[in-house]
């Protein structure tokens, strides 16, 4: 029998959105900026930022945003040490940097790049909604001027810059106009909408990338990438960064583990599984669990067991009749159906495996399969009694210790 036709997938009804038509998807990896701005999470040292970099880079991410320089000297170590290791270890992964649109936070970067020797895009920021400019007392005129004193020194100086309005998603349409249209005309090739409170719907996100491209980038004549950077405030990070794919955005960011201001940010790590499975990405995703480890231990941020993909329990069962239909799969001789029979994910595309527990809602396949992978008797009838009522009379999932314990008492 075909492999796909067990599989009926309502994804791609009527009416769906044709994910095939869209070209492609670049992934922007701001872990190391937004990411640790966050109050809970540890700033790690340069040598897990180098290998959290690595692993970007063999997750194929294509860019990733090494610090603001503009911080203070802790900030420039650390984006220098980054775009040194781009340039030694001969990775494909390109740097950038964030930058508010002053002179002060643009000039570090320029001198990273120059003392390195390579392009590092300056990624200069301002908000842009009436309410930051209430709060602010900024005039539009004001904005526009500093923004073309920063974009312009950038460009001249030989960095690709996007032009970043924070708050996008609450911004006024003429606003956006006159800041990402003169950022157009100084220079700036991408734009980068920024739902920086987590305010945008998926509908929303369409809406204000299509009248970016629709309004500002299509009647500018140059060829500018439009990016999207979202927050999870309301939960929506990962719906509203697949609704700015849809409407047009070439870049979408992300973080490892979500981390970033707040809720934090759009799951680089969930949104590589859904490209993956939507035909957009292509890499090799088993380096995805020890990324998300490493930016847990390294920025000391509790790793859910319930987490999709990575987290402990993603891929295990102590559920009877789960694990029953995994067992009479695995006894077809078909990984690919064992792989995929109760799980929307296949656990081999992240290097993991299926994993079958006992606990009160097991069955006898959770046992005899248990008994098996360890190395015991599965026909043993005794055996597979005696644990299976341990685990009827358990209130939790039986650990190998006190499994291996019970199997010592024949």
């Amino acid at each position: 029998m075909e492999e796909q036709s067990l599989i009926y997938d309502w994804n791609e009804g009527e009416g769906g959105f044709d994910w095939s038509s869209v070209g492609p998807v670049q992934l922007d990896d701001e872990t190391l900026r937004d990411g640790l701005q966050n109050p809970s999470v540890v700033d790690p040292p340069i040598a897990d930022k180098i290998r959290l970099l690595h692993l970007m880079d063999r997750l194929g991410i294509h860019t990733a945003n090494v610090g603001l320089p503009g911080a203070g000297p802790r900030a420039v170590e650390a984006a220098r040490a980054l775009a040194r290791e781009i340039v030694d270890g001969g990775l494909a992964i390109q740097a950038n940097c964030a930058a508010r649109t002053v002179l002060a936070d643009v000039r570090p970067i320029v001198e990273i790049s120059q003392e390195v020797g390579i392009p590092i895009e300056a990624c200069t920021f301002i908000g842009s909604s009436p309410i930051r400019q209430y709060a602010e007392g900024w005039t539009l005129d004001r904005m526009l001027a500093t923004s073309e004193e920063a974009v312009t020194f950038a460009v001249r100086e030989g960095l690709p810059v996007m032009m970043v309005t924070e708050d996008t998603t609450r911004a006024r349409p003429e606003v956006l106009k006159a800041l990402y249209g003169k950022a157009i005309e100084w220079g700036a090739r991408r734009l980068c909408v920024a739902d920086t409170v987590g305010h945008a719907t998926p509908q929303g996100a369409r809406a204000v990338v299509r009248f970016v491209i629709e309004e500002i980038v299509k009647p500018s004549g140059e060829d500018v990438g439009v990016d999207w950077h979202g927050h999870r405030d309301r939960g929506l990070g990962l719906a509203n960064a697949l609704a700015a794919i849809e409407a047009g955005a070439t870049r979408i960011h992300g973080t490892s583990l979500g981390i970033g201001e707040r809720c934090g940010n759009t799951e680089m790590d969930i949104l590589l599984v859904n490209l993956q499975l939507l035909g957009l990405h292509d890499a090799d995703l088993t380096a995805l669990p020890e990324y998300c480890e490493l930016t847990a231990r390294a920025c000391r941020v509790p790793l859910h067991h319930a987490y999709p993909v990575v987290g402990h329990d993603a891929f295990r069962t102590a559920t009877g009749v789960h694990a029953a239909a995994i067992v009479k799969a695995e006894a077809k001789g078909d990984a690919w159906l064992a792989d995929r029979v109760y799980s929307g994910i296949p656990a081999s595309m992240v290097g993991r495996r299926q994993e079958i527990e006992i606990s009160s809602m097991s069955g006898l396949s959770n046992v005899k399969h248990w008994l098996r992978v360890h190395g015991y008797d599965s026909d043993d009838e005794d055996l597979c009694h005696r644990l299976f009522e341990a685990a009827k009379h358990t209130d939790h999932t039986l650990t190998e210790d006190e499994l291996r314990v019970l199997c010592a008492q024949a």
